[in-house]
Formats: C-alpha cells, structure tokens, sequence
C-alpha cells in the first residue's frame, strides 16, 4: 500500500459537505492516514485552493504533527490550543482552519488537503508563520506526500 490520507466525510474528488465550509460550520473535516514511509519523523499538512481567482489561495497550514499520529479530529485548530501542533498564518490572515469560500458564481473549486511525511520532528517556524513559509521550510524534508481533494461551489 503507498501512503494516503482520506476523510470519513467525503471521498477524494466529492464535494465537501457544509459543516466545514466558512459560511457553514467552519471546521477542519477529520482526516486520516496510513502507510506513512519509514523515517517519517513528523507531518505537514496544507489545504491549498488552485481555482482561486488570485491564484493559489491557501486555506490551513500545520506541521510539527507528530510522527505517531495517524489522525486529525474534526475541528482540530478551532477554539483554544490544546496541542503543541504548528499553526500557519492562511491566506485569510488567520493561524487556523478557514473552509471553502470561493466567489459566488465562480464555479467550483478544488481543494488538495495535502499531506507531507518529514525526515525533522520540527520545522521551527515562528508563531506567524504564512502557510506559504512553512511549504518552502518543510521542501528539503519531504520524504513523501499524500493528497485528498475535495470540491466545493458557491452558487
């Protein structure tokens, strides 16, 4: 089997439901994953928008998950910090999860939860790290990378 992520609420390429939308509930979906390779040391995960219409339009950032980890419970980053998890700055200006919320009528956009396996337990960015920064940060220590793309529009 070769490392992948998936999410109990929607399958890869399905829409993602409201509750983790912005204008819904805005929670992060839970996710899962398995077959992490060997020498893993700790995970990166990014949720990035390509169809958006400035360009990449980035969602949610964290690292410094834990290499023991197998899983993300729905909501994980919303409310109060309750884990030493790495929270990115997104593109909305928030260290948190921010859900779908493309442009009324803009057709439906794709969202890669992208899921990468480090060789550091720690990528050391600093607490208002841009989800960008953190991308370029955890490059040279990817070891291997897992995607779940899920779509959403707003009619």
């Amino acid at each position: 089997m070769a490392f992948s992520i998936e999410s109990p609420a929607f399958r890869n390429g399905d829409r993602i439901p409201d509750e983790y939308v912005r204008d819904g509930e805005n929670l992060s979906p839970p996710l899962t994953w398995k077959e992490a390779p060997q020498g893993t040391r700790s995970f990166v995960l990014v949720v990035e928008d390509p169809d958006a219409p400035s360009g990449i339009f980035r969602h949610w950032g964290i690292y410094d998950i834990p290499a023991e980890r197998d899983r993300l419970p729905e909501g994980t980053t919303a409310g109060a910090r309750t884990e030493s998890l790495g929270h990115g700055v997104n593109d909305f200006g928030n260290p948190r999860y921010d859900g779908p919320q493309p442009p009324k009528g803009h057709g439906v956009h794709h969202y890669h939860f992208r899921l990468a396996a480090l060789d550091v337990e720690t990528l050391h960015c600093g607490e208002k790290a841009k989800v960008a920064d953190i991308l370029d940060r955890a490059k040279p220590h990817v070891i291997a990378q897992a995607e779940l793309v899920g779509t959403y529009e707003r009619a």
